[in-house]
């Protein structure tokens, strides 16, 4: 029976739910599991003993009501003083099972998972408030404070409790598919877009579970998070749980069997490379560089793709961003086979060029770091007949023009290597820079 009556008198053990004249609604059976409960008369929620405390034969019910009591939900928003003392029956149960669940085995009955997802569903699933800070250009997501979740002390909670539950030693994916479906994993990927990090923080854990153990939504969740990804950078650029989404991905990315499928390299120069386009960057740059460098370490043959769409994407006027770019970049030329980097070396060294040339230092800074790196210095010795010719000029021009004495530093060790490398080869690009140059100033005065 999907009603559950009010609690008005308490027997050993096991305190039954009962009121002849008052049938309140805590929960509905699962086709209804996302329509919000009707709050019961207050002063018939009251609390229920500890399933550990009640006879084994009775600890099921017990738990059962619990779950039911624990779907009724209370105002934090318009009213937070209101119902304190009720608000802390429910925070207690919802402690008081998360214990019960994790100090206890043989308690993941079958009768208990469609009360567990509805009891996650009906707390959970909502909408979320409108975004209280601005959106598009005036958003900047490195100072905007985000809003926290007033319910807290009740979703933390429950979140607690759904994490354990699927982390259960009895847990039974073959029993929780008939309720954790597509539809309660689209509901659960809505909740990414909470501005709450502590939300979002357990949301990427419980996703991660459900992923590991539920192989046949894997393609569903990772075509979903696709959706999510496409409409950020095309539509919105407005997302709270990007960095998370991806957090999610570099482990699943990992694990991916190889050769990898079509889909998922499409899945990198479709999505992963585009990314790097939008303004808000910083705040999930970290997780985009791992998987991008998790599909490199997987296939090296993607290799080209991904720099010649990094050099695409490079950022023009926003030099925080290039730094960000340089960075990545370094991850992956720390993990390039010497075979593709051949055949990027020249695009990318002439991106490098005008980063030694910025008059932004970190930028050149960030560049010119490149040079403190053995494994690049071991590709760019290798390959020293097309590279210092690219980057001659921009070294020598700014060894004696950069405002910033750092930068002078820097160059001149850059310089000092490529001497070390190949002196004749130095000589020769001093000889054509120099008359170059002559032939610069001669043009100018004719």
């Amino acid at each position: 029976m999907w009603a559950a009556q009010p609690c008005v008198s308490a027997q050993p053990g096991l305190i039954a739910l009962r009121g002849a004249l008052r049938v309140i609604f805590l929960c509905g059976p699962p086709e209804f599991s996302r329509r919000p409960p009707m709050v019961p008369e207050r002063k018939y929620f009251c609390p229920l003993s500890s399933p550990s405390d009640a006879p084994p034969h009775e600890r099921e019910d017990l738990f059962i009501q619990k779950l039911r009591q624990c779907c009724v939900l209370f105002d934090f928003v318009s009213d937070p003083l209101s119902d304190l003392k009720f608000k802390e029956v429910k925070r207690a149960g919802l402690n008081e099972m998360v214990e019960y669940i994790t100090h206890n085995r043989d308690v993941v009955t079958e009768a208990i998972y469609p009360e567990a997802v509805i009891m996650f569903s009906v707390n959970l699933f909502r909408t979320l408030p409108p975004s209280s800070n601005p959106t598009g250009a005036e958003f900047d997501p490195e100072e905007d404070e985000p809003t926290l979740e007033a319910a807290w002390p009740h979703l933390q909670l429950v979140y607690e409790f759904f994490l354990r539950f699927l982390e259960s030693p009895d847990f039974q994916p073959n029993i929780a598919k008939k309720y954790i479906d597509q539809k309660f994993v689209l509901s659960l990927l809505d909740l990414f877009d909470s501005e709450d990090p502590r939300e979002r923080d357990f949301l990427k854990t419980i996703l991660h579970r459900i992923y590991g153990k539920f192989l046949g939504l894997r393609a569903y969740i990772r075509r979903q998070i696709n959706n999510i990804f496409y409409r950020f950078i095309y539509e919105t650029e407005h997302h709270n749980g990007i960095a998370e989404l991806l957090e999610i991905l570099g482990s699943i990315i990992n694990g991916f069997a190889l050769p990898l499928k079509e889909e998922h390299k499409m899945f990198l120069i479709r999505v992963l490379l585009p990314l790097h386009k939008v303004k808000s960057l910083s705040v999930y740059h970290p997780q985009l560089a791992y998987c991008v460098v998790q599909f490199l370490e997987k296939d090296s043959s993607l290799t080209e793709p991904v720099i010649m769409g990094l050099l695409k994407f490079w950022p023009k006027t926003h030099s925080p961003k290039e730094v960000m770019f340089l960075n990545e970049l370094e991850e992956i030329l720390d993990v390039i086979e010497p075979s593709e980097f051949v055949k990027v070396m020249e695009p990318l060294f002439r991106q490098l060029a005008k980063c030694v040339s910025s008059p932004h230092f970190q930028v050149a800074e960030r560049a010119l770091y490149y040079w403190n790196n053995e494994y690049i210095m071991s590709l760019i010795s290798d390959n020293a007949a097309k590279i210092l010719p690219i980057m001659f000029p921009a070294l020598y021009k700014n060894s004696k023009s950069h405002w910033n004495k750092t930068i002078h530093g820097l160059i001149y060790n850059a310089l000092k290597l490529f001497m070390e490398m190949n002196q004749k080869l130095f000589d020769d690009c001093t000889q054509q820079y120099k008359a170059e140059k002559q032939k610069y100033v001669f043009s100018l005065r004719s």
